[in-house]
């Protein structure tokens, strides 16, 4: 989380620009495929979000989660429950009590789970997740294992106008584009504070953290509940997308996939679980038009990059860009 390389800096922000003018470019590169690519990277951007909440807990803080997905399908599902019957919502109402649904959520959850480490906490976060996952899933509150559809997607509105209704595609994939960025500024910030420095430090030493006098139970709750709000936030997106919510949004499948573009991407590092993000979903994409025996191809390639880049392709990034030590330097260390 150190200052980043000028020359990533200037590719990150190149393949971003690349992000914001698909919608311009895209209909002359892919004229039978725009809308379908499109409503792709919306998803993708989705997720991508929700890979840099994880990464605040595993790259960042040390804390592997395999309920993550809790979060991200809560967020869902709070759309779902909030969202008036025969009317669109107010995104200014519904996305604030979402969230706080999400971030109480979160708190509850971290307060219990942070109380354990390693394989035991792993395991907790674990059952959490599978603990929400059959709540929905045998309960009527919101089509039990059919799970349940959002006929009306939310409006920004103000004073009685709307100004952006998300049922446009193109308006709800720059919504998705603006989450992306905003997430990773946040975070950036975040990090960067002091709050930010303890919590790193937590990632690396908690031991010595907790010997210099620091609450590390309270900056690790702290970072949970940030990082499931987060994760809810990506959920809420993505049923807004697809005007769907089920029990599967909760599953630890979904906990698992998005931790495997956490460590594909580069733990740590922001960034890179955004990269992972692409690479899997697009390979996935790749791979399926293929052949059907499409997860062979992604075991082999996810195998691959762990092996190969064992700090991911963040790492790989950051290494190649990063300025050389001269020779004089070098013998002086």
């Amino acid at each position: 989380m150190t200052v980043l390389p000028r020359g990533l800096v200037i590719l990150l922000l190149a393949m971003l620009g690349l992000l914001a003018l698909f919608p311009a470019f895209g209909p002359l590169l892919f004229p039978n495929q725009h809308a379908f690519l499109l409503q792709k990277l919306t998803g993708v951007m989705i997720v991508a979000v929700m890979a840099m909440s994880l990464d605040l807990l595993v790259g960042v803080t040390g804390l592997v989660s395999l309920g993550h997905a809790a979060f991200f399908g809560l967020g869902g599902y709070m759309l779902a429950m909030l969202t008036p019957e025969y009317d669109a919502a107010n995104l200014w109402v519904v996305l604030p009590l979402g969230l706080l649904g999400v971030a109480a959520a979160a708190l509850v959850v971290g307060f219990m789970s942070i109380r354990t480490s390693g394989i035991y906490f792993i395991m907790v976060t674990l059952a959490f997740g599978q603990m929400g996952y059959f709540f929905f899933n045998d309960s009527k509150l919101a089509g039990g294992s059919d799970g349940a559809f959002i006929y009306f997607k939310p409006e920004v509105k103000a004073f009685g106008t709307t100004l952006i209704n998300l049922d446009n595609k193109l308006a709800f994939y720059y919504v998705a584009f603006g989450a992306l960025v905003g997430t990773y500024l946040l975070l950036r910030m975040l990090l960067a504070s002091p709050f930010g420095r303890v919590v790193r430090a937590i990632g690396v030493n908690e031991g010595r953290v907790l010997g210099l006098g620091f609450n590390t139970m309270a900056y690790k709750l702290v970072a949970f509940t940030i990082g499931g709000t987060l994760a809810g936030l990506a959920g809420f997106l993505a049923a807004t997308q697809y005007g769907f919510v089920n029990p599967a949004m909760l599953s630890w499948h979904q906990s698992g996939q998005v931790l495997v573009m956490v460590i594909l991407g580069g733990m740590g590092t922001l960034f890179g679980p955004v990269l992972g993000a692409f690479i899997l979903e697009l390979a996935r994409m790749g791979f399926e038009s293929l052949t059907e025996h499409w997860l062979a191809l992604m075991g082999v390639m996810i195998i691959t990059i762990v092996l190969a880049l064992p700090k991911g392709v963040g790492g790989l990034l950051l290494q190649l860009f990063s300025p050389k030590a001269s020779p004089a330097a070098e013998e002086e260390e």
